[in-house]
């Protein structure tokens, strides 16, 4: 699987709805591929599975021509399965209102990623993390 946006954020931001801006609390997970498969179907938080150590918050956040961008990001102390994906999510606080925004597994300094209890450092593509 490629970089994807998941269709049904582009449907909500096309309709102006709910939970679809980017300017709230939006997080970043390390997704196990063995656990989890992208489906363009997958609408909220509680269609993920597979996440690797706990989510992170994205930090410094610009919206330059049409690019999404954020300061890298580091998981503190994880363990688990190897993660060879990244999910972007808006966060509400509730995982079915939690709307998916992007898959990223390619572009990615850091992944794929074998835990082994340190931090993990992931630094995004220069050019941003996704683009409309």
């Amino acid at each position: 699987m490629a970089n994807a946006l998941f269709p049904k954020f582009k449907e909500a931001i096309l309709q102006a709805a709910a939970n679809s801006s980017l300017t709230g609390t939006v997080k970043v997970a390390l997704v196990d591929t063995g656990t989890y498969t992208y489906s363009a179907a997958h609408e909220f938080l509680t269609s993920l599975s597979g996440v690797v150590g706990t989510a992170q918050t994205l930090g410094s956040k610009t919206f330059t021509n049409g690019a999404f961008d954020a300061a890298n990001v580091t998981f503190p102390t994880v363990s688990g399965a190897t993660a060879e994906a990244l999910v972007v999510y808006i966060d509400t606080g509730t995982p079915s209102t939690s709307r998916l925004v992007a898959y990223i597994d390619t572009g990615v300094t850091g992944l794929p990623v074998t835990p082994n209890g340190a931090d993990i450092n992931l630094t995004f593509d220069a050019a941003g993390i996704f683009a409309l």
